[in-house]
């Protein structure tokens, strides 16, 4: 796998074929690469052109982690979402906002955590600033690095976590199940997704003829402390 590419690094190597999971990858790198009778996959990012991709399903799942909260009786939300271009983040926070606001909840306030811990716990001491009877009840970092921050943010803040508010975010990194998180998020299911990759990038090697596809795989949501218990009727 090539992580990170640029264009005219790509140009360097004699390659049969990419595998690609960089989340900040220009356009124009997957051109390049059909242009020049390479086949490329990508791995945890939408394929807008010129490549297959497999993804996890990440409407669905912060849509399960929206049913979640929203089965909690939260009715107060706010995304620390980011405002970069990657396909996964933009995903996760359209399918968290469409279920919230399909069950009649305002639309959450977006706080931009920029993709990082650092990111997460600024938005978070915002959000500790807000007055008790407007500060949302329940958080949705995009991410879990970012959803880190959140809860280290809370914590020095004086918030108690689920009891003022609850925290979840998404990726199912090992950092999650920590004690001092105990993060509900979903886990991607990320073996799977590499291995579909690597089958459908041989198909290609062997195959140049085939269509360009996409495959969303859907990862596992799991409960811990920072969201509170999961209701008997949440889906």
């Amino acid at each position: 796998p090539i992580e990170n590419s640029t264009a005219e690094a790509l140009l360097q190597y004699q390659v049969d074929g990419c595998l690609i999971t960089s989340v900040e990858l220009p356009s124009h790198v997957a051109a390049i690469c059909t242009s020049n009778g390479v086949p490329v996959v990508m791995v945890n990012r939408v394929a807008r052109m010129n490549s297959s991709a497999v993804t996890c399903d990440n409407l669905f799942g912060a849509a399960q982690l929206a049913q979640l909260l929203l089965d909690q009786g939260h009715r107060r939300f706010a995304v620390v979402r980011t405002s970069t271009s990657s396909s996964t983040a933009q995903e996760r926070e359209r399918g968290f906002l469409e279920r919230v606001v399909e069950a009649g909840c305002e639309s959450p306030t977006l706080f931009d955590g920029r993709s990082t811990y650092e990111g997460g716990y600024e938005m978070a001491q915002q959000i500790a600033a807000l007055p008790a009877g407007k500060r949302p009840t329940a958080v949705f970092a995009v991410s879990d690095i970012m959803a880190f921050g959140v809860l280290d943010a809370f914590r020095m803040r004086g918030l108690r976590v689920p009891q003022d508010i609850s925290v979840v975010g998404f990726d199912g990194l090992q950092a999650a199940a920590r004690p001092c998180y105990e993060l509900t998020t979903v886990e991607q299911p990320l073996s799977a997704m590499v291995e579909r990759a690597l089958g459908m990038l041989q198909a290609r090697i062997g195959h140049p003829s085939l269509p360009d596809e996409t495959v969303s795989l859907r990862g596992t949501l799991i409960v811990r402390k920072s969201s509170g218990p999961a209701p008997s009727r949440s889906r």
